[in-house]
């Protein structure tokens, strides 16, 4: 009798194992909305990340790159519309879905499209149910009313303004994640809508320009537009732009809005120091390093240490001295003057020009390589002619600064007419020096007329 063999079988594959979970990146402002909807993701086995803006949830999706987004009706820091098409542009396979979307999307739908959009449903219903339990509602029982068969219809989505009416978006308690089967079963349930609270005419301008940026002209919100997006990277910026335009303005937003911005940003005009001092200035020196170094000193680099460094007027820098900096660009290393020992520094580096870097880069009077590390990212600022629209709003916001200490003065329409046609070669720079020249030859009256507004002495 032959013995009884086992047969002996492969080993079961691991099901999941090789299998990349799916990503869904949720934008939103409101901690409690992403709370709820990460709750629901969650259950329906989705690996969930969260950003609280556009330009952080543009720098998550470069890191993760989900299958799927989620972005709010609102966004704190870009234009929605503009948000979406952009991301659309970089992340073409990813499936977006916009919460307060009123079926004007016509992107083609993604294989996730009807799970996001349950999703959302279902952490509406969450959040529609606390909203009615309310002290004024009287009807806290709505989400035990009978199922009802429904057409399939695309139900409003509330508009979400942060702290619209002082109310804390994190007071609605949490709810827990259903099972997939018990969701599906009550998907038809009537969902109690929160009411719709009107959204302010001035919050598209608000989420649009930056407050350091005066103006409505396109080329000034394509400017705050750009420093959003590139504020949350560590990316070089060089910003362009002729004298006056508010470069260092777009300078200390980029800082404000950066991750850094706890930590100090260190400011050096390259063309105010004499080149003898400018490698001391910015790189430091040991005690004895060079006539009159009575005494150790931490240069400009290293006090940036953890935060932004602005280099003004890059254009102006010796060739001698751009090898040193390049060194420090590439490496992140510098070397004191008089010292052999090297340190490191972290800083993201902001630079500025008046001049045509490109072409003075081309022609050898600048270094190529070092250009090419510091314009990773251009932004320019245009000459005031380039937005003379937006004068009466500049003119209003310098006569605000200086009526600060002194009573507030205006402006004639002689003089508003005035400053309408000059050319302005010394753009808002020129604009701010001409309005303070005309507040101090006013005296104590309270108007400026055609005959305050001198140019003869403006300083360019």
């Amino acid at each position: 009798m032959q013995p009884f063999a086992i047969p002996v079988l492969p080993p079961h594959p691991p099901t999941h194992s090789r299998i990349r979970p799916r990503t869904v990146l949720i934008a939103s402002a409101d901690r409690s909305f992403r709370q709820r909807l990460t709750q629901v993701l969650t259950g329906l086995r989705w690996q969930v990340r969260e950003a609280e803006g556009g330009a952080e949830a543009w720098a998550d999706a470069q890191a993760a790159r989900p299958e799927a987004l989620i972005v709010d009706s609102w966004l704190p820091d870009l234009d929605l519309k503009e948000f979406v098409a952009d991301f659309k542009g970089g992340f073409p396979g990813v499936d977006i879905v916009a919460a307060g979307a009123s079926g004007t999307d016509r992107s083609p739908r993604g294989p996730y499209r009807q799970e996001l959009l349950y999703a959302l449903r279902s952490s509406q219903e969450s959040d529609g149910a606390a909203w009615n339990r309310a002290p004024a509602m009287t009807a806290p029982d709505v989400l035990e009313l009978p199922k009802i068969e429904l057409p399939k219809v695309e139900l409003p989505k509330p508009v979400r303004i942060m702290e619209a009416n002082g109310a804390n978006p994190e007071d609605n308690p949490r709810r827990p994640v259903p099972d997939v089967r018990t969701a599906a079963a009550n998907i038809l349930k009537p969902i109690p809508i929160r009411p719709e609270r009107p959204v302010q005419a001035t919050e598209s301008c608000v989420a649009e320009r930056l407050p350091e940026l005066i103006g409505e002209a396109p080329c000034m919100l394509e400017i705050s537009r750009r420093v959003r997006l590139v504020a949350p990277r560590l990316t070089p910026v060089l910003i362009e732009g002729p004298t006056g335009s508010g470069k260092e303005l777009v300078a200390e937003a980029l800082h404000r809005l950066s991750s850094r911005s706890r930590k100090p940003l260190v400011a050096i005009n390259c063309a105010a120091i004499p080149e003898s001092l400018l490698e001391a200035e910015l790189f430091g020196h040991t005690r004895g390093a060079f006539t009159g170094a009575v005494q150790g000193r931490t240069g400009r680099i290293e006090a940036a240490d953890g935060g932004t460094l602005f280099l003004d007027e890059i254009g102006e820098m010796p060739l001698g001295l751009q090898s040193k900096l390049l060194r420090f660009v590439e490496c992140g290393e510098l070397q004191r003057v008089g010292d052999n020992e090297t340190v490191r520094v972290d800083v993201r580096i902001i630079a500025a020009t008046h001049r045509p870097l490109a072409s003075q880069a081309q022609s050898g009077g600048f270094r190529s390589d070092l250009y090419y590390r510091l314009a990773v990212f251009l932004i320019r600022t245009p000459a005031l002619a380039e937005h003379a629209q937006d004068l009466p709003q500049l003119v209003e916001h310098f006569l605000e600064r200086l009526g600060r200490d002194t009573p507030r003065k205006r402006l004639d329409p002689g003089a508003l007419a005035k400053l309408d046609a000059h050319d302005w070669p010394g753009n808002v720079r020129e604009l701010e020096h001409v309005l303070e020249r005309g507040v101090i030859l006013a005296g104590d009256s309270p108007v400026l007329t055609s005959r305050e507004i001198d140019f003869g002495l403006s300083v360019n």
